[in-house]
């Protein structure tokens, strides 16, 4: 358990793209070394970045509505760990947030993943984690989305970012409510059900 905690905070004291990042560096990331769950999202925003706090915003509480879960299960990171894209909020351009800055992945994902021995399940949010992750990812975010089945085959289950600004991409798939959330939820509660 050591092991993980000296890396964490080595993560956490990481500067390694500090000259781009508009608000200074601030890793945001949870993870316990019996985590049966990992969510791969994509960089904090303002709100997370003040409070340390992963998904502590409007799309943190539709994707804990998408798991049925409630904040105590979700931020217990000896159950899931939080590990997104990018460590620090990536600052503004014109059409919402950056994206993850490119170094934090590379640098530090490999190296948590061989300290989370008992993961299950890999939640993908977003493009980002899904293009980084995904074995043979599809053309467009709906593809590996539609397909979630193939990629479960490898632990994956590939979501739409929860973002309120996707509400029309939501909309406009109603085969997402109907079709995948369900497996989705099935397959967390299945991670968590005591035998």
């Amino acid at each position: 358990m050591s092991s993980l905690i000296s890396l964490l905070e080595e993560v956490r004291a990481c500067r390694l793209c500090e000259a781009h990042l508009p608000l200074g560096p601030n890793p945001v990331v949870r993870a316990g070394q019996s985590a049966r769950l990992l969510i791969v999202g994509q960089a904090p925003g303002t709100r997370v970045h003040e409070t340390g706090i992963p998904w502590n915003d409007p799309s943190g509480d539709r994707l804990r509505d998408w798991l049925q879960m409630d904040r105590e299960v979700f931020y217990d990171e000896n159950q899931i760990a939080i590990i997104p894209m990018g460590f620090c909020y990536p600052g503004r351009g014109k059409g919402g947030d950056l994206p993850p800055r490119p170094e934090c992945a590379p640098q530090w994902h490999e190296r948590l993943l061989a300290e989370l021995p008992d993961l299950q399940l890999t939640l993908l949010v977003g493009q980002y984690a899904q293009k980084y992750y995904l074995p043979s990812p599809g053309k467009t975010l709906s593809d590996n989305v539609r397909d979630f089945d193939r990629a479960l085959q490898s632990g994956y289950f590939p979501l739409p970012h929860p973002s309120p600004r996707n509400r029309l991409w939501l909309r406009q798939r109603p085969w997402f409510e109907e079709a995948v959330l369900p497996v989705l939820r099935e397959r967390v509660k299945a991670l968590f059900v005591k035998p």
